[in-house]
């Protein structure tokens, strides 16, 4: 089961090392990493997804607490959260299909951020759902190139029981 772990770190040098080599020495997988800083000085946010069945995901968080550097762990997957990625998709686009492109990109509520004679580079932000839609729809066309971020997550502030 995909999880999204949300970490709250001192931002000293090592931090990343030592979460990430936490996952990779117990030989758990990290699917995505996203790492910011939040409002507090020197206190950054890790948004960490990775997949594993409840009781290696209580192994993981309980090892992220025993780390110096960690302030706080929450999973997030049982909450009510808000989750978002952003990829940029560098697709084939001859002046016969472009078009049909465009109309693809308006529907998903998508940016053209980059054109030339016979590409362009799209912007898509949302779930991991409209990611995958669009990356299916615009596949007949060629993608030539893709860069995702990975998933950021904030839990709601209405939570609901």
């Amino acid at each position: 089961m995909r999880h999204v772990l949300s970490v709250l770190v001192e931002n000293e040098p090592g931090v990343l090392s030592r979460v990430s080599g936490l996952f990779s020495g117990r030989g758990f997988n990290i699917e995505s990493l996203n790492v910011g800083p939040t409002l507090e000085e020197g206190v950054s946010l890790m948004t960490i997804t990775t997949t594993g069945d409840d009781q290696i995901i209580e192994q993981i968080i309980k090892q992220l607490r025993k780390l110096v550097t960690v302030i706080k762990v929450v999973d997030l997957t049982e909450m009510q959260a808000v989750e978002r990625e952003m990829m940029l998709i560098k697709v084939n686009a001859e002046d016969s299909n472009r078009a049909e492109i465009l109309r693809t990109v308006d529907i998903f509520r998508c940016k053209v951020v980059d054109v030339s004679q016979n590409e362009m580079t799209i912007e898509v932000t949302g779930n991991q759902g409209k990611l995958c839609a669009i990356l299916n729809l615009l596949s007949r066309f060629g993608i030539k190139e893709i860069a995702r971020t990975g998933t950021v997550a904030l839990k709601r502030s209405m939570q609901l029981d």
